[in-house]
């Protein structure tokens, strides 16, 4: 699929340091996190999930392997990533659709799914493209169905954790505050966004939001 008009940042920031990404957000507890995320869903069996910025595919992959019987659809912009999702799954003889493809603009039709994850995705967005990947979201939801997004919470030049500092400094970290994300989530038409958790590790604040479309 091709959007000669978007731009994408990849996983590492940076296509030659794709190899390291695995690792390193192995190392700095991302698969934690990502299965809290997991956990605070209520994914059922039958239920259909897609994993939006799904990067090299470690969630898609995790998530298949908890729940065999599930529809699991990994979506990125980056077919390098996408590859190496699809390599991963592979691997692990598990069957997951990875697409290529951009959250504000994606190739699927309405209420097409009943949990959509973004796990340390929404940050890499320009700011134009948050509201409409909500939006986007929304639209493919089922009726009741829910989002559940792990991100960073922008913490400010007066941040006391130097890694953290130097890593939210970026300018997409600017306005990733959770109640901006939670405002853009009711403008795009999804109801009741809640904080559901938040921790603390040594990259900084990460924040667990969850919000469900309309019935």
């Amino acid at each position: 699929m091709s959007h000669p008009h978007h731009a994408y940042l990849p996983a590492a920031g940076r296509d030659f340091l794709l190899p390291l990404y695995d690792p390193l957000v192995k190392l700095l507890g991302a698969d934690r996190a990502r299965k809290k995320l997991f956990d605070q869903a209520g994914v059922q069996p039958q239920h259909r999930i897609l994993d939006i910025g799904c990067g090299t595919g470690t969630f898609a992959v995790a998530i298949k392997s908890w729940l065999p019987n599930a529809d699991v659809v990994g979506l990125d912009p980056d077919p390098k990533a996408v590859a190496r999702g699809r390599r991963k799954a592979d691997r692990a003889a598990v069957s997951i659709r990875f697409d290529e493809g951009f959250a504000n603009a994606m190739p699927y039709p309405d209420a097409s799914f009943d949990r959509v994850f973004s796990s340390l995705m929404f940050h890499h967005l320009p700011h134009d493209a948050k509201l409409p990947t909500l939006q986007e979201i929304c639209r493919v939801l089922k009726p009741g169905g829910s989002l559940h997004l792990l991100d960073f919470e922008q913490e400010g030049a007066h941040c006391h954790n130097p890694l953290a500092r130097w890593l939210h400094s970026s300018e997409r970290l600017r306005d990733n505050r959770s109640e901006r994300i939670m405002s853009w989530m009711r403008e795009a038409g999804l109801v009741e966004p809640e904080v559901v958790d938040s921790d603390q590790p040594i990259y900084g604040k990460i924040v667990y939001i969850a919000a469900r479309a309309p019935r």
